[in-house]
């Protein structure tokens, strides 16, 4: 007997089942930030925490050696507002990528 996860699987916790891809993609906006200043760890865990508490926001991944941030979030996003944040975190966001 195996056992599934979402993670991969087609079939979603209510028994439809379907493209994993395309239940990702349906699910939210993505975009990507370019942030100056960002070094290390824990400027990549800065700029997350604080762009992560914007409403809608479900995921954030940065990237210090790239200086990315990719932002999913329920719906498109004020960009004003994710300014706001990298510069509360002490960084600088440059615009989208």
């Amino acid at each position: 007997m195996t056992s599934q996860t979402n993670s991969g699987s087609c079939c979603t916790p209510g028994g439809t089942c379907g493209s994993a891809a395309t239940v990702d993609v349906q699910t939210g906006t993505t975009t990507v930030y370019k942030v100056t200043g960002m070094t290390c760890g824990h400027c990549e865990g800065s700029v997350s925490q604080e762009i992560s508490a914007i409403a809608g926001v479900t995921s954030v991944q940065a990237v210090a050696a790239t200086g990315l941030v990719t932002v999913t979030s329920a719906g498109p996003l004020d960009d004003e507002a994710v300014r706001a944040a990298v510069d509360e975190a002490g960084y600088e966001l440059a615009g989208r990528a």
